[in-house]
């Protein structure tokens, strides 16, 4: 089938010269055919991302053009209202971000539906804001986040600034697949009607800037070591140098910046992954730091919704902090701050995934505040504001995602690595202040609460059949009942895929939204969790392990995953 699929593209008239060239390149092998036209490429509750290339299971301007189809039927279909309120479309650094980009704006308006480009790379956070301020029915990034430099995506969101919830999606979905082929007479695609986008003008940008910055907690310590504080900012070539120097601009802190990676580059030059939560993504910058004699390096993704931080240990040497760690640095200073502020509103909330750091519990709970877990996705941490912030019950005060991201403020409802290198910044300054450096108030919160070790295996999977193996190992497990790993017992066990807890022959609800995980609460109040990444073939295993110290945390993490590893085999 898929062979037949591949001819009917070679034999396509719509394609150009470069574009015939690379799909004659591949003939006679099979195993590239096959995974270019083995399947169509998943739009899934996070959109869809894949490797650039030709093919029906790749990201290019025809399978956008398909998605996008069906997205304008979805909004036509609602009403003349919703198409006249539109979609607003951004794209970060990546390759043929702005041809996809391009390619999105003018199917929608071929369609009828109003389209909104921004003239530049702008992140998603800027992307998130701009629905909520120009009140588009959806918005789009083009963006394939920190996945090596040969992906590229498409993410949707909803109406309130959130990627779009999983029953609209569904919705979405069901109008993409009426159209059976990316090269479908379905799909209206006039480039005559370009001249009907409007372009995003500098007015949101501004709101955007002037909206974050009332989101600062820390004004005096800025002013007396803002602008003589040690640290580094590096963008890793994408969307996030612009914003992210004008806002530490205008709060007066000044960082050194990594000249080398200010530069946008489809390729990322510079480093092996554009993904800031490795040490190595900020080797250039902890170089700087070194000459600068800085104490603190942090970087943003290519699209500017993940943080990545390093900083120097108690032996002077610069180590990187997992998402985790950088979660609840930020989280304990927010509320920390509220609190001396008089600002901490009781009837207030935070919250996470439920396979981020169990400490985030305790951090909230010392501060009084209702802590809620929802499902992997930031969409999940929007909903939840919109539940509770928008209609007035609680105030919403951070969200945060092992995966490095950070959300404060409600302007935007997904990860925000602007508003967080704002906050790690500040928060920076204020410790300065206070005579304590990052590390010292990391160890203080483990002294607190106790360590936890938290830590996420991933394992890749490669083919057509990739998503099909990852559920069935998720599948076998759920079948098989696990009474301990690493001599410690499992309380209770939770099937995400059904809302199910079970702890002994009692079964109650969970009440959040459906997906694949099966997740294994500790007795000692850590977890385990084991689910199919949806926007990269990896199945993710979470461990988080508290213990009384790192060292012995660490020792027992490596018999929990010896063990509990013989279970996934």
């Amino acid at each position: 089938m898929y062979k037949l699929v591949y001819n009917e593209w070679l034999e396509y008239k719509g394609l150009s010269a470069e574009e015939s060239k690379e799909l004659s390149s591949i003939s006679g092998n099979e195993k590239e055919i096959e995974y270019r036209f083995g399947k169509d490429l998943e739009f899934g509750t996070a959109g869809m991302r894949g490797i650039i290339g030709l093919g029906t299971n790749m990201m290019n301007v025809y399978t956008v053009r398909r998605a996008t189809q069906g997205l304008a039927k979805y909004i036509i279909d609602l009403g003349e209202k919703e198409k006249k309120r539109g979609v607003v479309i951004s794209y970060d650094t990546r390759k043929y971000s702005y041809e996809f980009a391009y390619a999105t704006a003018v199917t929608l308006v071929s369609n009828g539906v109003k389209a909104y480009l921004f003239k530049n790379v702008h992140p998603v956070p800027m992307l998130s804001f701009a629905v909520r301020k120009l009140k588009t029915i959806a918005g789009i990034m083009i963006t394939a986040s920190h996945n090596p430099k040969e992906y590229n995506g498409y993410k949707v969101y909803g109406e309130d600034g959130a990627q779009m919830s999983p029953d609209a999606m569904a919705k979405v979905v069901e109008y993409i697949n009426d159209i059976e082929s990316p090269l479908s007479d379905k799909i209206i695609y006039d480039e005559e009607k370009a001249n009907k986008i409007i372009m995003v003008g500098k007015g949101v940008d501004r709101s955007y800037y002037k909206q974050i910055s009332k989101l600062s907690l820390s004004q005096e310590e800025i002013k007396q070591v803002g602008k003589t504080i040690k640290l580094v900012y590096t963008p890793v070539h994408g969307s996030g140098y612009i914003p992210v120097t004008t806002v530490l601009k205008k709060m007066g802190i000044n960082p050194f910046i990594v000249p080398e990676q200010t530069v946008y580059s489809s390729e990322f030059p510079t480093v092996k992954l554009p993904n800031p939560e490795f040490k190595e993504t900020l080797d250039l910058g902890i170089k700087l730091a070194e000459i600068k004699k800085a104490d603190i390096v942090f970087g943003t993704d290519p699209d500017c919704d993940r943080l990545g931080v390093a900083i120097r240990n108690d032996k002077g040497d610069f180590i990187s902090l997992s998402g985790n760690q950088v979660g609840i640095l930020l989280l304990d200073y927010v509320l920390r701050r509220l609190s001396e502020l008089g600002k901490l509103d009781k009837n207030s909330f935070v919250v996470k995934s439920f396979v981020t750091t169990s400490m985030a519990i305790k951090i909230a709970e010392s501060y009084g505040v209702e802590i809620f877990e929802v499902p992997v996705g930031f969409k999940f941490i929007g909903e939840k504001i919109r539940e509770l912030d928008d209609t007035n019950k609680k105030k919403f005060l951070f969200g945060f995602e092992e995966s490095c991201g950070y959300l404060r403020g409600t302007h935007a409802r997904d990860k925000d690595a602007v508003v967080a290198s704002m906050l790690f910044a500040e928060m920076a300054c204020y410790y300065q202040v206070k005579n304590v450096n990052i590390y010292d108030r990391l160890n203080e919160l483990y002294k607190k609460f106790g360590f936890v070790f938290d830590k996420t295996e991933s394992v890749e999977y490669t083919g057509v059949d990739a998503m099909d193996k990852m559920n069935e190992i998720v599948a076998g497990l759920k079948k098989i009942s696990i009474k301990e790993v690493g001599n410690i017992g499992i309380k209770a066990t939770r099937d995400y895929s059904t809302l199910t807890r079970t702890e002994g022959k009692e079964k109650t609800e969970i009440k959040c939204t459906k997906c694949n995980a099966i997740y294994y609460e500790l007795v000692d109040g850590g977890f385990i969790c084991v689910r199919p990444s949806g926007t990269e073939p990896k199945l993710k295993i979470y461990y988080s392990i508290p213990e009384t110290t790192e060292k012995k945390a660490k020792a027992l993490f490596e018999k929990v995953k010896e063990d509990f590893e013989k279970h996934i085999k």
